[in-house]
């Protein structure tokens, strides 16, 4: 079993107003159609992290099978949000760090990069998984329930990086099918190019 974290606390201020994961996408909020992605993908549970405008975002959660972790030290970066959704997962085989703000993500993906992970797990119990498409790291990555410490101890403030590169000999990157991985939702200009045909 592999938890899912979900990281929605973050203020997207690259977004210049409103709230990223609020916008209409697909006939539901870009946050609702991640979590219907994920949900839809069955690995474990999903916990999700929330922050910034956690009023708007709550009530959304309660639709999905998953559980809220509240984050009230969101603005000291993304780091702390995935201690406080390590720190609220359960025991298991490890933790996949997804950002809410890649709706393109589908839950057949999810299902492919968590196979990966567990056939890499079952030969290295430090595993860590790492999706790319062409030679473009992209998200989300797994680590495996070994790094719970390192990870509840990092200090680097906007995510896991170090924690990867201290460990190469671990990494194992699958290659996927498509740049879905890739698409994360900054700025304007990101959510006008994920709207066209």
């Amino acid at each position: 079993m592999l938890n899912i974290i979900l990281l929605a606390a973050g203020q997207g201020l690259r977004m210049g107003g409103p709230n990223k994961l609020l916008l209409p996408f697909r006939g539901r909020s870009v946050l609702e159609t991640t979590l219907s992605e994920l949900c839809a993908a069955a690995i474990g549970p999903v916990f999700v992290v929330t922050g910034h405008q956690r009023e708007l975002i709550a009530p959304l959660l309660e639709q999905f099978p998953v559980r809220e972790v509240f984050n009230p030290d969101f603005q000291t970066g993304m780091t702390g949000s995935i201690q406080a959704g390590v720190r609220a997962a359960q025991a298991g085989q490890g933790y996949m760090i997804c950002l809410a703000d890649m709706p393109m993500i589908t839950a057949a993906a999810y299902q492919l990069l968590a196979d990966h992970f567990l056939s890499h797990l079952a030969e290295d119990e430090r595993a860590i998984l790492l999706p790319r498409f062409g030679e473009i790291k992209g998200n989300p990555v797994i680590f495996a329930a070994a790094y719970r410490d390192d990870i509840l101890r990092h200090r680097e403030p906007e995510g896991c990086r170090g924690i990867v590169q201290a460990n190469t000999a671990h990494v194992r990157w699958v290659d996927m099918p498509d740049n879905s991985i890739l698409r994360d939702l900054d700025t304007p200009e990101d959510y006008k190019a994920l709207l066209a045909p």
